[in-house]
């Protein structure tokens, strides 16, 4: 196993409270058997380690490529999500650049450094995400609690997508009263 992907485990499982073992054996229950020894997940985890160390809670992949819907120049989105404390800045980006160019399937890897919003939050970021988004790190199950809770406001209709110009976005049915 490489160093950086036994660390970031290591690092999750310990602030999980858990050991190693059973944390590894959770997110292979939930996450399935496809992501072990996957090259560009350990790459895209490692890298995501190196730049925040142990305040990565969670990686979720998102955008065109993840509906299927890209083409010949689309790049993959990644959330990279970050304990509250950290500062989103411009330093995590040239952090992340800094070293050689992450892949995801032979695509160029575009990374956005984000907080996991509190209870209650919305952004139609998160409504997209919630559908679309293939999750692959998940440090203390709080990203898959907020993905859950936007799917639920969606089913509800307390969230709704429309479209203008071509362009969909994500509003709170409150607001669509008019």
């Amino acid at each position: 196993m490489p160093s950086a992907l036994h660390a970031a485990l290591d690092d999750a499982a310990r602030a999980g409270g858990l050991s190693l073992n059973t944390y590894c054996v959770r997110h292979l229950a939930t996450a399935g058997l496809g992501i072990v020894g996957d090259e560009d997940v350990t790459s895209i985890v490692g890298r995501a380690h190196a730049v925040v160390g142990d305040a990565l809670s969670g990686i979720v992949l998102h955008g065109s490529w993840i509906r299927g819907e890209a083409t010949a120049s689309s790049d993959v989105d990644a959330l990279i999500v970050v304990d509250s404390g950290v500062v989103l800045g411009r330093a995590l980006y040239r952090a992340w650049d800094a070293e050689p160019s992450v892949t995801w399937r032979r695509r160029h890897l575009d990374p956005h450094f984000v907080h996991l919003p509190e209870d209650g939050e919305f952004s139609g970021l998160w409504a997209e995400v919630a559908l679309d988004g293939m999750v692959l790190l998940d440090r203390d199950w709080k990203l898959a609690a907020h993905l859950v809770r936007v799917r639920h406001a969606i089913a509800a209709g307390r969230v709704v997508r429309r479209v203008a110009h071509g362009h969909p976005y994500w509003k709170e049915a409150a607001q669509d009263a008019e």
